[in-house]
């Protein structure tokens, strides 16, 4: 070919890429995460603050969004965000986990490179590493649909990211010293609205309108029930799936979890409280309000807040059979969410976790399948990618429950890329469970009391499964889930259980390919840092 012919296409192919590029805008955020003093309950505390904030700032995006976010890392420990429910699809070193992402250094910064590639919805960010989570650095992720998708509902007249969660007054540092003990934590100090305790938050709202909350159980153990006096919560998205728009009195939210409610402002103008209250935690019940603020109020709130359910297991069960997919709503493309009958796919694999409590040399540990997480000394996905021994062993925990004693051990279980599987997760102990995901939506087929067998799934729903990235375990129980293996990558599968994640209950699933192209999987990044046994290596060339 010529040269002036092959500089030619040279460069037209370059403006194709351009053009290619061009459709999916970019979004730069420029964070310093530093400590500050925090009164949420009316102690001073250290919190984690971004730029200056508590809770930090909302990521707004758009579907096929790229995300730019340079994080300076001003503590004197190391630091990573993740970002809970963002699936990084082909790129799990994005996730920001220490499974995936080495930590950034004290003084450091690390720009995370994010698309929210075909996702839609409400999700959060938060600090993954050492205890740093009871102390902030948490905020929230919205996905809006691309113009001309349509949404199934009108635009309300505002759009709000509500983060709830219980929290200590004590610092994290000693809540982190307390776990290293081998201690559990003890009972949570209250329930924050947005970084506020009682009475703190207020929402105002004019008369006649409909607004959106986007809520999120941002906490570090209980499940927590959401509701406005006198106000009906109608539900239209579950962490990015458009559900039936079922109406609810009140919403169990589980940790770990998100969902989108529109209510609208049709009483009598004045205040209401807003109230937060813990589930499954009898006979101490935590409870927080806020205010709903009419704009044209006659009066401030009165009476007592209205109460919601405690201890009731069938109630919080009901409800979540309740949610379902809204099959002929888009989702982040125009076709239906109803399109893609996970029902009709054959299962290649079950796996069968079940999570477990015990003592490891006199210390309070937890594990699934009898294996407690222990971090190894490089991160997992980056010993994957250079081909570093020794560093993890696929299969180092059974997919089944072994029924022996808790143990030590770095645990990833294999599975292929483009498998479809199911995973039932088994929780035998008195206390609700709540299981995360990343990299993934799946389908919550089943939910019930006992024991899991293969007739359970005879009671499995096979047509409106709602699909999620976060699942709630009720005591004694089993959720069964049905997920596409479409992502290849080391996935981190853990306990939204702050205290148990932290003392094992977690493991690396990794989805497997032996095929090299960029279609299945992103290389390192360029700007990746490299720690433990990578130490040295290159990434890329710039």
């Amino acid at each position: 070919m010529p040269l002036n012919l092959a500089g030619l296409v040279l460069c037209v192919t370059a403006s194709l890429f351009a053009i290619v590029r061009a459709e999916d805008p970019y979004r730069f955020f420029d964070w310093n995460v530093t400590y500050g003093d925090i009164y949420p309950l009316g102690v001073r505390q250290q919190g984690i603050l971004i730029n200056g904030q508590f809770p930090g700032p909302d990521i707004h995006s758009v579907t096929n969004d790229n995300l730019i976010i340079n994080v300076h890392n001003s503590l004197d420990e190391p630091f990573l965000l993740s970002w809970n429910g963002i699936q990084n699809r082909r790129n799990s070193f994005e996730d920001g986990v220490y499974g995936t992402t080495c930590p950034i250094p004290p003084g450091k910064n690390f720009t995370y490179i994010l698309q929210v590639k075909d996702q839609i919805g409400s999700f959060y960010y938060f600090p993954s590493l050492a205890f740093h989570k009871a102390a902030g650095g948490f905020g929230g992720i919205r996905i809006l649909s691309r113009p001309r998708i349509p949404v199934p509902f009108p635009d309300p007249a505002g759009d709000y990211t509500i983060l709830i969660g219980d929290w200590y007054k004590a610092n994290h540092t000693d809540l982190k010293a307390h776990l290293d003990g081998g201690k559990k934590l003890p009972f949570p100090d209250g329930i924050l609205i947005n970084g506020r305790g009682p009475n703190g938050y207020s929402l105002t709202v004019e008369q006649g309108k409909t607004y959106r909350l986007r809520i999120s159980n941002v906490g570090l153990e209980n499940s927590l029930n959401f509701r406005i006096q006198n106000h009906k919560l109608k539900l239209v998205e579950v962490e990015g799936t458009h559900t039936l728009q079922t109406t609810y009195s009140s919403l169990d939210v589980h940790v770990g979890q998100s969902y989108s409610v529109l209510f609208t402002a049709d009483q009598p103008g004045q205040d209401y409280y807003i109230v937060v209250s813990s589930r499954f935690t009898a006979p101490e019940v935590l409870t927080t309000t806020g205010v709903l603020h009419y704009s044209n109020s006659a009066g401030p709130v009165s009476g007592p807040p209205p109460g919601g359910p405690t201890i009731q297991i069938d109630w919080s069960l009901n409800q979540a059979r309740s949610i379902r997919t809204n099959l002929t709503a888009s989702g982040p493309r125009p076709n239906p969410q109803g399109s893609y009958h996970y029902g009709l796919i054959n299962l290649t694999k079950t796996y069968i976790l079940s999570s477990s409590a015990g003592q490891i040399n006199g210390k309070q540990r937890y594990g699934f399948n009898s294996v407690s997480f222990v971090p190894a000394d490089t991160p997992l996905k980056i010993a994957d990618y250079y081909q570093i021994g020794g560093v993890f062993r696929v299969g180092s925990i059974s997919d089944r429950p072994t029924g022996g004693g808790l143990y030590l051990d770095t645990a990833v279980l294999g599975a292929d890329y483009r498998a479809f599987v199911e995973f039932v997760f088994q929780n035998d102990e008195d206390i609700l469970q709540s299981v995360h995901l990343s990299g993934y939506s799946f389908f919550v087929v089943g939910m019930d009391g006992g024991q899991w067998t293969q007739d359970s799934r005879n009671q499995y729903n096979l047509r409106d499964a709602v699909s999620r990235c976060t699942v709630q375990v009720y005591p004694k129980s089993w959720t069964a889930i049905y997920v596409a293996l479409d992502n290849v990558g080391m996935w981190n599968l853990r306990s939204e259980f702050w205290a148990r994640q932290y003392l094992g209950e977690q493991l690396y699933l990794r989805v497997y390919t032996a095929s090299t192209s960029l279609r299945d999987e992103y290389p390192i990044p360029k700007n990746a840092l490299l720690c433990g046994r990578a130490s040295g290596r290159r990434t890329r060339p710039l």
